[in-house]
This record gives structure tokens, sequence and C-alpha cells, in this order.
């Protein structure tokens, strides 16, 4: 495992999670980014069992510290560049208010995107960015 590369812990069974791995993927020719399922090994080595379990977050593991819901994911966006940094704009709003859109979405969206039966597996051209 790279470890000084950022990790981003999604849940890997949300259509929702993965269809965001899938864009941050595209977007991210330089592989800055690695990807872990909070569901994975990787998780269970960097995560403590609490965070583990909060399969409603996205969390960002930079440099050893942890973002958690929309500061993880606009710190992910915004690193993306292009279009993506006007998301920049979403620190105008409070975190409460940011972290209360997050949360909403993230309640619905099993509802919304439907879930998988099992974990993500890797692609052939995943493999280097897509942690156990």
């Amino acid at each position: 495992m790279q470890a000084q590369k950022p990790i981003i812990f999604f849940d890997g069974i949300c259509h929702l999670c993965n269809g965001f791995v899938d864009k941050v993927m595209q977007r991210d020719p330089h592989a800055h980014f690695q990807f872990a399922p909070l569901q994975g090994e990787t998780a269970a080595k960097l995560l403590s069992s609490a965070e583990r379990l909060q399969l409603d977050t996205v969390i960002l593991w930079k440099d050893g510290k942890k973002y958690y819901r929309s500061e993880a994911v606009l710190k992910i966006l915004v690193k993306l560049g292009g279009v993506y940094s006007l998301f920049a704009l979403g620190y105008f709003l409070p975190p409460f208010v940011r972290n209360a859109l997050y949360t909403w979405v993230a309640k619905n969206r099993y509802s919304w995107f439907g879930q998988r039966e099992t974990c993500r597996l890797p692609g052939p051209h995943e493999k280097n960015r897509l942690l156990p």
C-alpha cells in the first residue's frame, strides 16, 4: 500500500458511493487518490471500528489526518481541479449546513440509488488504486 497517497474510504455496496469513486477515478488521471471500501482490510488497518461502521460517510485519509462527510467531498473535488474547483464555494456554507445536506442524501442513498449485494471488486484498470 502506498501510504503517502490520500485514500478515499467509501461504502462498498452503495451505488451512489461507487459512482462517486468512478467519477473521481475518471477525473484523476495522475492517480492522486487511492480508494478502499469501509468494509475492507485497509479500513480495518487505518480506521477505528466506530469509523468503519459509519457507512453513511466518505472518509478522506490524507497524511494521517481524517476528513469526514462534506469536508472530505469538498477536499476531493477541489483537488480534482478544473470545473470541480468551483466546489470550493461550498466552504462558504457553515459546516453544520453542509453536513445536514450530506446527511440527508446519505440517509436516502440506498432508496434513491440502490445498493450492491457485495463490495466492489477492482477491474483490471483499478487494481493499483482500489485497495482491499
